[in-house]
Formats: structure tokens, sequence, C-alpha cells
């Protein structure tokens, strides 16, 4: 990451989020018109990472989900209890300000994300996440996560590896 000094923190309604812009236009309009109704419903929470002078530089969001034990890959299945499905966390959606790319920023947010989902005192098995793209998968393969056999893009990190390092 860049030197400059990040602190996440759970979106509040006040942060300005207007001049936020990524590379994804669908992410921007999720962030500007909709991310506050999550937040508000309580079917996503939201933290942003917000640069020395308040600004927002990236976010990311978490909710609750689950994943049907014969979509994991085998080894891991057989590890798992019999249930039908086992309780996740999904990352709905990770990004940041083409002002901040390049520096480590979403590297370091999802490092946050899994921390986040790791210190939880709800119960899940992994941080899931739905990667856009063959790049987006690439990236989150780099930092460990292992592709769900029957839809490669939808990927999951155990959070006991993670809990270990934290």
């Amino acid at each position: 990451m860049s030197s400059a000094p990040y602190r996440v923190v759970a979106l509040e309604s006040e942060q300005e989020r207007t001049t936020f812009a990524s590379d994804s236009e669908t992410l921007n309009r999720y962030f500007l018109q909709q991310v506050t109704q999550d937040v508000r419903r309580r079917v996503a929470a939201c933290f942003v990472a917000l640069d020395g002078e308040q600004r927002v530089a990236g976010y990311y969001t978490l909710a609750a989900t689950s994943v049907l034990l014969a979509e994991l890959p085998g080894a891991t299945a057989k590890k798992l209890p019999r249930y039908p499905s086992v309780p996740a966390i999904r990352m709905g959606r990770l990004a940041v300000d083409q002002a901040f790319k390049g520096q480590g920023l979403g590297g370091a947010l999802l490092v946050d994300a899994l921390e986040c989902a790791a210190r939880s005192e709800i119960a899940a098995f992994a941080l899931v996440v739905d990667a856009k793209d063959e790049t987006a998968a690439a990236f989150y393969a780099h930092h460990g996560f292992i592709a769900l056999p029957d839809t490669p893009l939808t990927m999951f990190l155990p959070l006991a590896a993670v809990r270990g390092s934290i």
C-alpha cells in the first residue's frame, strides 16, 4: 500500500460519495445511488477507505450468504458437516477510486474485509466473492481464493486460514 494514511471505517451518511470514480460505472452507480439503502435495510454493510483528507479512496460491502456443500471442491466439502449448505460472508463489491489505483489499496481493502469476517462473532466458513472477469479472478487467486469447480468466477477463502494469521 502507499504511504497515504488510509483509515477504513463503516460508511456514514455524511461522507462525500459523489466524487468517487472507479473504473466500473456499475460500482460507481451502486455507491452513489444504492449503498445507503442497502445499509439501512441491513442487507449489506459498507466499509470505506478514507485518505488523510477524508476522501473516499475505496469501498467494499459484506453480507451474509451460504454456499451449497455440493458446490465446494470435494477435498474441502468432506471436512465440513453434512449440512446442505454452510454459512459464509459475501464480499459483494470492491472498488478503488481511479486516483488511488496502483497503490495496493484493493489488496488492503480485501485484507480488511477478510479480517472483519474472521473477527465476526457470527459463524461463517468462508469469505465468498464473485469475480467480475478473469482479471478480477486472478487478483483473488493471488490472495489465496479458490474457485468453485462449476462456477470458476465464484471464489472462496476459508476463514480458518485468516483466523490463524490475525
